[in-house]
């Protein structure tokens, strides 16, 4: 990484009104090695590259009815939803930007900084603004001498670029924060994201009203358009080629360790998509039974199971969120076999639930069942019955969580959606959930057989409720014992 010739500019020192001050001569000499004549350079020679004629981005139509439902839903009050900014992650280095789920949501627009107003008008409506960094000024030398100029971090979008990718007027995001001070009337901002623009606002907005607008945001993702579920199908085949990815290296992983793994998963989520949708779980032998294991810096043996979650992020921030367990050798030992299947059958019956119609928990409850039946004839749990197991919980001690979730733009979606929405909601078309029932045997417990000690399986797959039932966005990857064995077979040739 190159080194910087000069500090970055202060946020303070971008407002407009200094906008075309030359940054040598605001920052009052603290620039050694730029000469006058070399500012004076920098200024000329460069080739016209504003981009004319650009066509709306895929889903311009898809966010512009949202922020209509959006309109509807808050009459006559000012909305504020900001994309964020870079965090720090070190010194002078920042993690890699990710907006904010609701302002890309509601714009499609992905670069840091941004803030979407939407500003009541007459007609009981709202007019959208996009504010916007504009391209790095080449007057002030900020293009070339900013820590965030074009020749840094690469060419932003003007604005009027930006108006005719996402359809939303554009201004100069250094405009907002004196635009938000002398605002009138009631607004509400979805908080967490920008400290600026908090800040701003201070006097103008409350916890509860803010909050109301953050839940209305997450409700509102609970169904899916079209363009949502067809970029959940582009993750869901995107990560199927994961998979693959990962079982024709096993053998160098067996080399390596678990960080094989979550590499080769990587590679494949970077060149598909724009990252992973969340940390995979790279878990082989004993680690599979530690639910989030993220570490990925274990051993991988012939002979004991790989449990791989994870999930590709689409270009458009939609992810998937896929696991497979697989036996590293490519052939289930007789009691992971056993186990398996138990888990297989148990998501089987967690799929057939899940309708439109049917109450958000019945997946989860037909799961559980399943795996307490298994339990008990297994002899794990005395002489009590399914029911009794059931009604106290004890079968939790081996399937510890919840069986499914929300999916989306966030790998667990629509996560303030209020409990009458979500969890104690009923389905509809649209709805896209993860159905993962899943049974972990940890090495230190001792209320089981040995040879159970140390296997973890779980079963994931992405399911979209439809008018008549539902459909498998992961179905391309097999989930029986004998199909997963061929598969495997097939790949490693």
């Amino acid at each position: 990484m190159s080194e910087e010739l000069i500090p970055e500019t202060p946020e303070q020192e971008t407002e407009e009104n200094e906008a075309a001050e030359p940054i040598k001569q605001r920052k009052n000499g603290l620039y050694p090695g730029v000469s006058d004549e070399l500012a004076e350079n920098m200024k000329s020679g460069w080739a016209d590259t504003e981009l004319h004629g650009l066509e709306p981005i895929a889903q311009a139509e898809h966010t512009a009815a949202r922020r209509a439902a959006l309109s509807a839903r808050f009459p006559g009050e000012r909305l504020v939803i900001p994309a964020g900014n870079l965090r720090t992650r070190s010194n002078d280095t920042e993690y890699a930007f990710r907006a904010s789920t609701e302002y890309a949501y509601l714009t499609g627009d992905q670069t840091q900084d941004g803030v979407l107003v939407l500003e009541p008008t007459g007609e009981r409506g709202h007019q959208a603004t996009i504010y916007l960094l504009p391209r790095s000024n080449r007057e002030n030398g900020e293009f070339w001498l900013d820590g965030q100029g074009e020749l840094w971090v690469g060419r932003r979008h003007s604005l009027a670029e930006a108006e005719q990718l996402l359809g939303i007027p554009a201004k100069d995001v250094r405009e907002i924060a004196a635009a938000l001070t002398e605002a009138t009337g009631p607004v509400r901002n979805v908080r967490g994201h920008d400290a600026s623009i908090e800040a701003a606002l201070t006097d103008k907005v409350t916890a509860e009203r803010d909050e109301e607008l953050r839940v209305y945001l997450s409700e509102a993702r609970l169904v899916k358009d079209a363009f949502e579920i067809d970029e959940l199908q582009k993750a869901c085949d995107a990560t199927a080629r994961g998979f693959e990815d990962v079982v024709r290296s096993l053998d160098k992983a067996e080399a390596t360790s678990e960080r094989f793994i979550e590499g080769t998963f990587f590679l494949r989520a970077r060149i598909e998509g724009n990252d992973i949708g969340y940390g995979s779980i790279c878990a082989a032998g004993p680690h599979a039974t530690t639910l989030h294991w993220v570490r990925n810096d274990g051993a991988v043996r012939s002979g004991e199971l790989l449990l791989l979650d994870a999930g590709v992020e689409t270009n458009e921030l939609y992810t998937a969120d896929v696991t497979r367990t697989l036996p590293i050798n490519g052939t289930f030992s007789p009691l992971q076999r056993k186990i398996y299947d138990a888990v297989y059958e148990a998501q089987e019956a967690g799929i057939a639930a899940v309708k439109p119609g049917a109450a958000f928990r019945d997946f989860h409850d037909a799961s559980q069942r399943v795996l307490a039946e298994k339990l008990v004839a297994w002899g794990l749990l005395g002489d009590l019955t399914v029911d009794k197991v059931l009604e106290l919980g004890l079968q939790r001690r081996w399937t510890l969580h919840g069986t499914g979730h929300m999916l989306g733009m966030d790998v667990h979606d629509c996560a303030v959606a209020r409990t009458e929405a979500y969890v104690d909601g009923i389905l509809e078309p649209g709805v896209c959930l993860t159905v993962e029932p899943g049974l972990y045997f940890q090495a230190d417990d001792l209320t089981v057989p040995e040879e159970y000690r140390g296997i973890g399986v779980r079963i994931e797959d992405d399911i979209l409720v439809t008018e008549d039932g539902n459909r498998n966005l992961s179905d391309k990857l097999p989930r029986r014992a004998d199909e997963v064995e061929a598969w495997m077979a097939q790949l490693k040739g």
